[in-house]
């Protein structure tokens, strides 16, 4: 139904439409709500006031709404994706691309970062993201349709050992992956990185795919712009830089990351999804290397 009525509706209506929708749902929303308040007092403290929190609240949601309507509509109108979308830094994706070893972008959930991956199949990258499912079975089976149908090969993150082979495989065909680094990582492959004054629990994933195939790291967003356009910023690539230990490597150059990544979310704080706990887990106290428990900080 939904595939019919955007093949058949204004792009205006649609807008419309989401508009109404969104306003409604808003105000159901409490749970999520309660957690994107609790996120952004974590990451801002004093320095937002309440106000200031409360109106990131809502532009975060109706971001996240009308990305999400956006997708399913500009999949049915793929025309869209090369008027509404502009790319800033492709000469850093081009030469990789070039060197024939794959390309590891790192991402995060940040603006409509779907649209950015299906402008880069537009270009005609074979493409793939590293996805986690989602806890929903039916919702999962249609995203994961409407992923395929498009041309976005998904490489779900667990079971880990298929993730990492099948994120190996992909960089080796000279492909690009997608990898967002923003979700809380709780088990015992990740490190703890500052992430707005916070301990975080990240993947190292990354660091490991450029290491052993040698593919460029590229920083790569999505910002929205005026008129529901969208402007792809590729940073440069991010040099692996050797430590004196395999752990403290992976520490410090996903540190880096992390802090691209945070430099953007400051930057344009209502387009990141702060609905996440992204500190839900905690270092142990009585373990400072990679291991980590879970503990709620709510």
């Amino acid at each position: 139904m939904f595939h019919w009525l955007f093949n058949h509706t204004p792009y205006w209506m649609v807008r419309v439409l989401t508009h109404v929708l969104l306003a409604i749902g808003y105000v159901f929303v409490i749970k999520q709500k309660r957690i994107a308040r609790e996120s952004l007092t974590i990451a801002f403290g004093d320095s937002k006031s309440e106000g200031e929190i409360e109106r990131t609240v809502k532009q975060c949601f109706y971001n996240l709404g009308r990305g999400l309507v956006e997708m399913v509509y500009f999949l049915s109108h793929l025309d869209l994706v090369d008027e509404k979308v502009t790319i800033e830094g492709k000469e850093y994706l081009d030469q990789a691309l070039k060197e024939g070893k794959g390309v590891v972008a790192v991402t995060a959930h940040f603006g409509n970062f779907p649209l950015m991956m299906l402008y880069c199949i537009r270009q005609g990258i074979k493409t793939n993201a590293i996805i986690r499912p989602t806890r929903d079975l039916e919702m999962e089976r249609f995203l994961q349709t409407q992923r395929t149908n498009c041309g976005l090969n998904t490489i779900y993150a667990v079971p880990r050992v298929s993730c990492v082979n099948q994120s190996l495989k992909a960089l080796r065909n000279n492909e690009i992956l997608f990898v967002p680094l923003d979700q809380n990582f709780g088990n015992s492959a990740g490190v703890f990185v500052d992430f707005f004054g916070q301990k975080a629990a990240t993947a190292t994933g990354p660091v490991v795919f450029a290491r052993r195939t040698g593919a460029p790291i590229l920083p790569m967003f999505i910002v929205r712009q005026e008129g529901d356009r969208h402007k792809i910023v590729i940073e440069p690539p991010v040099d692996i830089e050797e430590k004196e230990d395999e752990e403290e490597t992976l520490r410090h150059n996903i540190t880096k990351i992390t802090g691209l990544i945070e430099q953007y979310v400051r930057k344009y704080p209502h387009e990141w999804g702060w609905m996440h706990r992204r500190w839900k887990s905690r270092p142990s106290a009585l373990n400072k290397g990679v291991n980590m428990v879970k503990k709620n900080v709510s």
